[in-house]
């Protein structure tokens, strides 16, 4: 009965997700639901003690990510960047390689720091021209955009300023430069399968006399490239983002030390002495800085194109990184209270009798990441519940945590994008296709994917790269 109170709760929480329904509204409903069946008198002290506990945490720690995520994507739209750079990329890539030119785009808006959202919505008019005059069916789209912006740049690449690159360092006492060469070489594994597979299908498509299709809807309209700016200004930012990451990455420790005291004669304010463990912050302070960074040269060099809309954007910025981090941080609570059900020792246990604690992690999170349909909110259930664990079976077999924390964030986007999967329903609903039309590709994505963990743990085992 106590294990069926907790698959009952996750697969009420991935139907709820499926339908479209709010996870904030239906996450605390599925956990105290959840706590009901097992002790009714304890509902409300675990929503009070655990839920939001772990929700308000989760909000502490990573919402200036997401916002600042979300503000630097949306002034790169809005200054013109985005569209210079895929305009670039069609130039000097070709034509005839579509699906190249559509992720490497992606790749480098995602790894510059511009969330998976919002580039969807960057890269489709593009997308979509580059298709059309390609006479690429316009169903094999989705993939493209999948293999470029939820896989290796959201999770493998080391340094990648994505949520799931961060989220692991709390636990670990990691950077979100951890492991570098397994990083590159599970990345290498997507690219070259992914376009491998893409190009296959493509082939195929077109062979059988498949054009870019008729009867379609939401089709972007037609982009003036005449007046955008320079592409090697456009593309500035991004690198900005990714060397400044890097820089203050190794500068932060060595500027405060392992930890960092304000006194009470600094704030007078404040009674007793405010004491921070720089290793825990370093990787988050690290990401926000580059991305205030980035953001102020997109504001500088942009100036008149970013100020005439920086109002609106600012605001759909916010309200986007609000939905989307109280999203993540309601999934987190409900994975707290989750984990302290009885029915979850029992899947623990379960879990126990797999002896490779890299192996052991990759299906824990990957599994939740599936269930959940989201990579972070996946991820953070599984470390909020076996984090501690999974450290000492790592510890116990000499495994550095830096390779722990590179296993987990892949595996996080492995299993994540299944049908219900917040990014897969926004990137559908972009391109106005069906999952019955793409939903194929994607998956194919999906396999390939979750296929690169448990190669690049393969390869550690075999040449012990870190």
């Amino acid at each position: 009965m106590v294990l069926f109170i907790v698959v009952a709760a996750l697969v009420f929480l991935m139907f709820a997700a499926y339908r479209g329904y709010s996870v904030i509204l239906f996450a605390p409903i599925a956990a105290l639901a959840a706590v009901l069946l097992t002790e009714p008198a304890a509902v409300a002290p675990v929503f009070s003690g655990i839920f939001m506990e772990k929700m308000v945490g989760f909000v502490k720690l990573y919402f200036p990510v997401f916002l600042l995520g979300a503000l630097f994507g949306k002034v790169i739209g809005i200054s013109g960047f985005a569209a210079s750079i895929v305009a670039a990329a069609i130039r000097h890539i070709g034509r005839s390689r579509a699906n190249v030119v559509i992720v490497a785009v992606c790749a480098l808006l995602t790894y510059g720091g511009v969330s998976v959202f919002v580039v969807v919505f960057a890269v489709y008019p593009f997308a979509a021209e580059l298709y059309r005059q390609s006479n690429i069916p316009k169903r094999l789209m989705p993939g493209a955009i999948a293999l470029g912006s939820f896989s290796f740049t959201m999770d493998s690449l080391p340094g990648t300023p994505q949520i799931q690159n961060i989220i692991p360092t709390t636990f670990f006492k990691t950077t979100g430069w951890a492991a570098p060469w397994l990083g590159v070489i599970g990345s290498v594994f997507m690219v070259a399968l992914g376009l491998a597979y893409l190009e296959w299908r493509r082939r195929n498509a077109m062979a059988k006399g498949e054009g870019y299709g008729s009867v379609l809807v939401n089709e972007p309209e037609r982009i003036d490239t005449d007046a955008l700016p320079n592409p090697m200004l456009a593309i500035l930012p991004l690198v900005l983002v990714g060397v400044a990451n890097f820089v203050f990455t190794k500068w932060i420790p060595l500027w405060y030390g392992a930890s960092y005291t304000v006194p009470p004669e600094i704030l007078p304010g404040v009674h007793a002495p405010l004491t921070t463990s720089i290793r825990t912050v370093t990787a988050i302070w690290a990401v926000e800085a580059a991305l205030l960074l980035g953001i102020t040269l997109v504001i500088v060099t942009a100036f008149r194109r970013v100020a005439a809309g920086f109002a609106d954007g600012s605001k759909t910025a916010a309200a986007g990184a609000l939905l989307a981090a109280m999203n993540t941080a309601s999934e987190y609570g409900f994975g707290g209270v989750i984990a302290a059900l009885p029915g979850f020792v029992v899947i623990s246990d379960a879990l126990k009798v797999i002896p490779n604690p890299l192996v052991n992690a990759a299906v824990s999170v990957s599994a939740l990441a599936g269930i959940t349909g989201s990579a972070s909110g996946g991820m953070s259930i599984a470390l909020a519940a076996i984090s501690d664990q999974l450290i000492r079976n790592a510890q116990a077999a000499h495994i550095p945590m830096e390779v722990l924390h590179r296993v987990v964030a892949m595996a996080s986007g492995g299993m994540d994008t299944l049908p219900h999967n917040g990014a897969v329903i926004t990137l559908l609903a972009v391109t106005g296709l069906t999952h019955r039309q793409s939903y194929r590709d994607i998956f194919a994505v999906t396999l390939i994917k979750t296929l690169a963990v448990f190669f690049v743990i393969a390869v550690y085992y075999t040449t012990h790269l870190v």
